[in-house]
């Protein structure tokens, strides 16, 4: 029992997908931070005021509905770091890696009876049936 639990941790996915939520848990607290702490404060300079505070009262109930705008642009821009500094980049990195494609030349010829183009290896002509040998 003990052998089969110890093969099915060490199993490489196993281990990967462990890898993976450790290192996406640690790049969320970074990007988190760098909005909170470099981006939001940024929205003092374009004088968006704080609206954290914006509340009002339903009964015995408060409404916080501007907790709830700050999860927005929270969100929007963790969306927008992530998009410029992450998916921009990588995408242009691999458009760079990426090899240059050739033109595409596919081997080609006419059929003699009814001047469709064929593949060069077709021994009979998928249009007109004829034999090409």
């Amino acid at each position: 029992m003990f052998k089969e639990f110890r093969d099915f941790i060490l199993r490489g996915n196993v281990i990967d997908l462990a890898v993976g939520i450790v290192i996406g848990a640690a790049f969320g607290a970074m990007v988190t931070s760098f909005v909170g702490n470099i981006l939001t404060p940024l929205l003092g300079l374009l004088s968006v005021p704080d609206i954290s505070t914006l509340s009002f009262e339903a009964g015995k109930a408060t409404v916080s509905y501007g907790l709830f705008f700050n999860a927005l642009i929270s969100f929007v821009l963790i969306a927008a770091a992530i998009f410029f500094f992450v998916v921009k980049p990588m995408n242009a990195m691999t458009a760079r890696m990426k090899k240059p494609e050739g033109p595409d030349v596919s081997p080609l010829k006419t059929c003699p009876y009814c001047t469709i183009d064929i593949p060069v290896a077709a021994t009979r002509c998928p249009h007109c049936t004829s034999d090409l040998t």
